[in-house]
């Protein structure tokens, strides 16, 4: 019983990794990449792009911190262009 009172209470208290935001400078556009995704240069992410209202895919070229953002270089495969997010540290 014991156990189970502390399983719920861990469960109680944790969240969920939540999305990490950010914003794109070049095209003035707020990005999100999904939750659960591992961002590191060489592998392909997925992120919500609002300004076209879909999901797109990317390949992460670089990741440089920058203080109190990161700045995260991807390869856009849809478009075919380089994107630079700069996404927020919460």
């Amino acid at each position: 019983m014991r156990n189970l009172l502390i399983i719920c209470s861990i469960l109680a208290f944790t969240s969920p990794a939540a999305a990490w935001d950010g914003y794109d400078y070049e095209s003035g556009n707020y990005v999100e990449i999904e939750k659960g995704q591992l961002v590191r240069p060489g592998r392909e992410i997925e992120y919500y792009d609002y300004d076209k209202g879909e999901y797109r895919y990317g390949d992460v070229e670089s990741i440089q911190d920058s203080g109190s953002t990161v700045e995260v270089e991807v390869y856009d495969q849809d478009s075919g262009e380089y994107r630079t997010f700069e996404m927020d540290k919460d």
